[in-house]
């Protein structure tokens, strides 16, 4: 899934691990990532957070897309940051699931993510 997601690849983030409802991804904060503020832009958090949500949602097999997902931003984030979003399987009930993804840079948690998924019943090119 991820060789085809040009989005993401496109920004940078990359795929550092996968496994059974886990998936760890990272990005580096660009200058043409950071807003009028000169703080990294909050929607770029949010894709990465999203990524590391749909790579983890995804290793079960079935086509899994977002059904829903909200962040929390802790603290600002630079030009030049190296960002690591680490996913994290909660539950999943029939085709429903709940992630949660850490945002952190350094160690230190800059965002917090809650992504809803859902299973697709039919390929997700349909």
């Amino acid at each position: 899934m991820f060789d085809a997601d040009v989005a993401s690849r496109g920004l940078g983030i990359e795929l550092v691990h996968a496994a059974f409802g886990t998936a760890v991804a990272r990005m580096r904060v660009t200058a043409g990532m950071v807003n009028g503020h000169r703080i990294g832009h909050g929607g770029f958090v949010f894709l990465l957070a999203d990524t590391a949500f749909a790579l983890a949602c995804n290793t079960h097999g079935p086509a899994t897309v977002a059904a829903g997902g909200e962040i929390s931003f802790l603290r600002p984030v630079r030009e030049g940051d190296l960002l690591t979003a680490s996913a994290t399987e909660r539950v999943r009930y029939g085709r429903s699931g709940i992630y949660d993804v850490t945002v952190t840079r350094d160690g230190e948690v800059v965002a917090e993510f809650r992504g809803r998924s859902r299973t697709l019943t039919r390929p997700a090119d349909d």
